[in-house]
């Protein structure tokens, strides 16, 4: 199984579950304020190793239309497969935003529907 590894906590995680799925289940309290359809941004996380060559279509939009020009700074969590070992850091927690709930869980399969492109 792939590794997953945030500051000084590794974890393995299956292949087919959304990154941000698998940073909630191992305690990291990452937002994900749309519930995981790549809407809000809140799920960001910077990618210190392992970062993915492909991106959901959905994905790229999104950093791409952002105001805050995101699109080659970070990519969205809840977007991304933990198909391969992978070191990240978390953008929003619910520390650092200061709210009471990450959001609504999303779903187990990538949504919207995963097509894939370059990054």
């Amino acid at each position: 199984m792939p590794k997953i590894t945030v500051e000084d906590k590794t974890f393995e995680a299956p292949a087919d579950k959304r990154l941000v799925l698998a940073l909630e289940d191992n305690g990291i309290e990452i937002l994900h304020r749309c519930g995981g359809y790549a809407k809000c941004t809140t799920c960001r996380v910077k990618f210190i190793e392992g970062e993915p060559e492909q991106m959901t279509k959905a994905e790229k939009e999104r950093l791409q239309q952002d105001p805050q020009n995101l699109y080659g700074k970070v990519r969205l969590s809840c977007q991304i497969l933990c198909d391969h070992d992978m070191t990240v850091a978390p953008v929003m927690t619910m520390q650092n935003a200061d709210v009471d709930s990450p959001g609504k869980r999303p779903e187990d399969q990538i949504t919207p529907s995963s097509e894939w492109t370059e990054r």
